[in-house]
Formats: C-alpha cells, sequence, structure tokens
C-alpha cells in the first residue's frame, strides 16, 4: 500500500517550477507519479518543453494561465493576440467570444498543453476589484453566463480542456486574494443569483475543470475559505451543482491561504474538502516532497480518507483520458487559423470620444499603476510600442504611481492609464494633464471611470483589456 499511496499523492500535486528548461527533479517526479505541471512565462514554453514532461508521464496534466489580454504565458514580450474577456463582454457576440477561445485553444493544442486554466467565470460586481477587473466579462450575471459558455466551447472544441474560475465568484471583492483573504459580504439568495450562474452554466456545457478561490464567503462558510470548505466544494458544487470533472486550487502559495496553513497543511485540508489537484505556483524537489509526505501523513492518521485521495487522483488521470482522446480535435484545430479575430475583437471592443488627433509622433506617458499579481510582471500595454509602429519616433516616460508628470514640449501628448475607475490619483493624474494640456490624449486599458472614462473636450479610448491587438486598435483608431 505504500507504494501506492505515495503515488496516489504525487498524482494529485500539480507544481510550477523556476528557470526555462525542465529540472532533473522535476522529470525524475514525473516518472513516479507526478499528475501534472503548471507553466509560466518564467519557463521558456515551447512543444520541445512539453514532449519532455510527455517522455517521463505521457498522462501529464500540462497546466497553463492563458486567459488572453492581461493574462499570457505564451505572449508576454509584446502581449497578447487576443483582448481579454472585459473586451469580449463589451462588444457581446458570443459566436466571436466562441472565436477566440477556440484559437486559445488551437495555440495550447500546438504545444501539446492538456488545460487551460481559463475563463474567469467571475463577476465582476465592484468596480474596485484589484485581482479580477478586465479578466471578468463584465458586471452582471447574464453576460458573464453566456460569454463563459462560449468560451469554454472554443477552448474545448478546439481539444483541450477549460477551467472555469474562481469558484465560488471572486467578483465583489476589494482584496487580492494573492496578498490576504478576500472576504465576499453577500447574502446566499444573492450570491446564488450573481455568482454561481456562470459556473452552472460552465458545468451544464461540460466544462472539464473548475478552479477553487482563496476567498471567504460567510453566506456560504464563515469558518474557511472556499478553497478549504467541504460545504462550498463537496456539498454545493459537487452536490448541487452536479459537478463530475477535475477540480483544482489557486496557486497554495497566495497570501489568503498560506498565512493560515503551511503547504501541506492547505493541501490535505483541500483535498478533503473535495479538491483533486493541488496546484504549486512555484516549487522546488524539497517543498514538493513536504506536500507529498504531508499527504500520505494524513491519510495514515486518518486525517484524509484514502479513498478520498484515490478519487482524487481518479479525476487528475479521467482529465488526462479525456485529453487523449481528442487528439482528432487537435489536429483539426491546428489547421484551423481564424488570423485576426483577436484584432477584429479588440477593435470592436474600442469605446472613443472626441476627434483622432494623431498625425505625428507623440509622447507616451504611461502611467504605472501596478497591476495585480496573476499578471506576469513583463506584460506591456502595448500602447508605445503600437504608436511606434505607426509614427516612428514615438517617444515614451514612465511615469511612477502617484508621481510627477513630466514635462510636455510641442509634440501631442498620449497618456495612457489603468482602471481610472479604481485609483483616485489616476483620475487626479488625467485631469492635471488636461488642465496643463487640453488636446492631451487619454487611453485607459482597463475600467475607465464612470460614465465612461470621457471628459468632455478630450479625445479618450477604452480598450477595456491589455493586450498587444487592444493597443494597436487604439492607436489605429487614433491615426485615422
Amino acid at each position: 500500500m505504500s507504494g501506492d499511496l505515495y503515488r496516489l499523492a504525487m498524482t494529485v500535486l500539480h507544481p510550477g517550477y523556476e528557470g526555462t528548461s525542465a529540472p532533473e527533479w522535476l522529470r525524475r517526479a514525473l516518472g513516479e507519479g507526478l499528475g501534472g505541471v503548471v507553466l509560466f512565462a518564467r519557463n521558456a514554453i515551447d512543444a520541445d518543453l512539453v514532449r519532455q514532461f510527455r517522455a517521463e508521464n505521457p498522462d501529464t496534466v500540462v497546466a497553463i494561465d492563458e486567459e488572453g489580454g492581461a493574462v499570457t504565458r505564451l505572449e508576454v514580450a509584446e502581449g497578447s493576440s487576443f483582448p481579454g474577456n472585459r473586451a469580449l463582454g463589451v462588444v457581446d457576440d458570443v459566436a466571436l467570444t466562441e472565436r477566440v477561445g477556440r484559437q486559445i485553444g488551437r495555440m495550447l493544442a500546438e504545444l501539446d498543453i492538456t488545460l487551460d486554466y481559463a475563463p474567469s467565470a467571475d463577476v465582476n460586481s465592484d468596480p474596485a476589484n484589484p485581482v479580477i477587473g478586465v479578466r471578468s466579462f463584465g458586471p452582471t450575471a447574464d453576460l458573464v453566463t453566456r460569454h463563459t459558455v462560449a468560451y469554454v466551447n472554443g477552448v474545448q472544441g478546439a481539444g483541450v480542456a477549460a477551467c472555469a474560475k474562481h469558484f465560488p465568484g471572486h467578483g465583489d471583492t476589494v482584496t487580492d486574494s494573492h496578498l490576504a483573504l478576500p472576504t465576499v459580504h453577500a447574502s446566499r439568495e444573492l450570491f446564488s443569483e450573481r455568482d454561481l450562474p456562470p459556473f452552472r452554466a460552465a458545468i451544464d456545457a461540460g466544462v472539464r475543470s473548475i478552479m477553487s478561490g482563496h476567498l471567504l464567503v460567510p453566506a456560504l462558510d464563515p469558518s474557511m475559505p472556499a478553497t478549504l470548505s467541504r460545504t462550498i466544494l463537496t456539498e454545493l458544487l459537487r452536490g448541487e451543482l452536479g459537478f463530475g470533472g477535475m477540480l483544482v486550487t489557486d496557486a497554495i502559495e497566495m497570501q489568503a491561504v498560506a498565512d493560515m496553513f503551511t503547504p501541506g497543511e492547505i493541501a490535505v485540508r483541500a483535498l478533503d474538502a473535495g479538491v483533486d489537484a493541488i496546484c504549486v505556483g512555484l516549487s522546488t524537489e524539497e517543498s514538493l516532497h513536504e506536500i507529498r509526505d504531508a499527504i500520505v501523513a494524513a491519510v495514515r492518521e486518518g486525517t484524509l480518507k484514502e479513498e478520498r485521495l484515490a478519487e482524487a487522483a481518479g479525476r487528475v488521470s479521467a482529465l488526462a483520458g479525456w485529453y487523449a482522446a481528442r487528439a482528432e480535435l487537435r489536429d483539426k484545430a491546428r489547421g484551423d487559423v481564424d488570423e485576426g479575430v483577436g484584432l477584429e475583437a479588440a477593435r470592436a471592443a474600442l469605446a472613443t470620444s472626441g476627434t483622432p488627433a494623431l498625425d505625428r509622433a507623440p509622447l507616451v506617458v504611461e502611467v504605472n499603476t501596478r497591476f495585480s499579481k496573476a499578471v506576469d510582471p513583463a506584460t506591456p500595454t502595448g500602447v508605445t510600442a503600437a504608436l511606434t509602429s505607426l509614427l516612428p519616433g514615438t517617444a515614451r516616460v514612465q511615469m511612477e504611481p502617484q508621481g510627477e508628470l513630466p514635462p510636455f514640449d510641442e509634440r501631442p501628448v498620449v497618456l495612457v492609464v489603468h482602471d481610472a475607475a479604481r485609483h483616485p490619483w489616476v483620475r487626479e493624474t488625467v485631469a492635471t494633464a488636461l488642465a496643463r494640456r487640453p488636446d492631451v490624449i487619454v487611453v485607459d486599458t482597463g475600467i475607465p471611470a464612470p460614465p465612461d472614462g470621457a471628459t468632455p473636450g478630450c479625445t479618450h479610448v477604452a480598450t477595456h483589456g491589455i493586450s498587444r491587438v487592444s493597443a494597436l486598435a487604439a492607436a489605429e483608431w487614433l491615426l485615422l
């Protein structure tokens, strides 16, 4: 039993790693039954890397956060080819969202990646939300529900598993779970009407995976975050909503849960609550073995039932089997290139006011609000690069948060901001710039200030997302 128990414990662990190549310890662990690997931009992802994983364990669940928009691991250097969920929600064309999802699935199919940790099925009901924001399709349940289904259908239609996140809904929070434990102060009735419909619909659409959110919902369970709550994960998600696929945690090193328990205890509690796979965003051989050993010890001590661990490992294996059975779908998707769909969506998502005004190279002032930790720090807004491609000689100044505007000269000025709705100091910076130069052009790459971010008489562009194509769409419009 001992060897089998260790293998079961390894199957439910899905770590990320440091470095651009697969470390020897990770390859060895895969040969010993490690169930999955999570990829990040730091890993220099290509098909050869994935082949190395599969050479050790053909059933490896290779997972990645490839949402499009602000959260990309494959296109982090230049920005995503797809505009992200908020932009798709603004357009509100479910056929277009499904096309985008299919193309993201096609990208992953080309690399032989099993699972996309997308889409965000969160209803971003609080504009001050610091971690979801433009990653959500929008602020209402109906909108998010129909686009969640379209996205899932697109990705899975390409033979890659989708993952609806962050159950039971991370949209009504003002705390980033990477940094602390958020609390959703909503009644059970409101939560059921507002936050659960996208997940219900995703389950009905056959989504293969769901990711739990590290958030406290007192109306559902006043004592434990969702990731560690049997009430939320087993009774609600499994029982009431009927989800039978693979349930994965958000990364367990996030402070929302890491401040409460050790990694091993988080893993044991999550498995006991109903989770099947433990996502460890950054691991080493030592830390991986510590978590494995904690799971094995819990089973031996009776804290965690062996049947529950076996069930979890079985669901990981079932996801790998689902993926293996869809090779024909992936082959078809690889040839189904819908070139330009991302730029098409980005153009349709633009909200503009004023008059396009650029006829020469501008000074671009990037007001650097700090993105959430879900966004790779190397991700560019892309606006400067897009304008430079159209107007050589474009200059760039990066302004630190709550810093001073640079001097303006005779050149046109483009002020690039993000999430003006969330940051009073950003709105004050815009007002100061316009007082100094009424012809300043404002480009907001996030959720603009109400009602649409526009200031009377100001040329204003809202892209509703960070991506290469969103930036290009904005630059094109400014040169009309």
